[in-house]
């Protein structure tokens, strides 16, 4: 019983989570969101995953590796925004990736457009390695009657760098991302995917 209740803590907990945003900033994994950091704001970044109940490497225990990040935010224009930072990904052998995105936020085109951004991120600095240089096309919209916001992006990177486990390229693909807040400021509910 021990196990199903820790399972059912950790399934609870990252629906009842203090929003975070990672560097470049994201929904919790995809930066298939529309936010941006505010201008002038600096933001740290620690975001650590692991799996739970699996046994390692091979038998579904892999995960990400740590990130450690920082970001800030600047003003293009009266209406548009941008934002830059990097990561570093531990453990890694070549752990530096660097991130930007620009944009108009939700309502800056018009009083019903969306947010509109394009950005770059895991711009590596290993040459063939770990250069994926991933550009994102990102539009957002927040739903009416407080249902939440939802993010949708498309991407393109390096097909050099970037294949599936077989070798097949892997270098175009979308992301989604919904969020909501539960308790304003406090609990958000939001999950996001990419494929590739």
């Amino acid at each position: 019983m021990r196990p199903m209740a820790a399972g059912m803590t950790v399934g609870l907990a990252s629906l009842l989570t203090v929003a975070a945003m990672a560097t470049p900033t994201t929904t919790y994994w995809t930066p298939a969101a529309m936010d941006i950091q505010a201008p002038g704001v600096w933001h740290i970044t620690y975001d650590s995953y692991f799996t739970v109940s699996h046994k390692g490497p091979g038998h579904g225990g892999e995960s990400f590796p740590t990130d450690m990040g920082l970001t800030c935010g600047f003003r293009i224009s009266w209406k548009a925004l941008g934002e830059a930072g990097f990561d570093v990904l531990e453990p890694t052998d070549h752990p530096l990736f660097f991130n930007a995105k620009i944009g108009y936020p939700e309502g800056a085109l018009g009083p019903h457009a969306p947010a509109l951004q394009i950005g770059v991120f895991d711009v590596g600095t290993k040459s063939g390695v770990t250069d994926q240089n991933i550009v994102h096309l990102i539009v957002g919209k927040t739903l009416p009657r407080g249902m939440g916001r939802v993010h949708a992006s498309i991407y393109h990177g390096r097909a050099g760098v970037l294949r599936s486990s077989t070798g097949e390229v892997e270098n175009t693909g979308f992301m989604v991302a919904y969020d909501r807040w539960l308790r304003p400021g406090k609990f958000m509910l939001a999950g996001d995917y990419a494929s590739g």
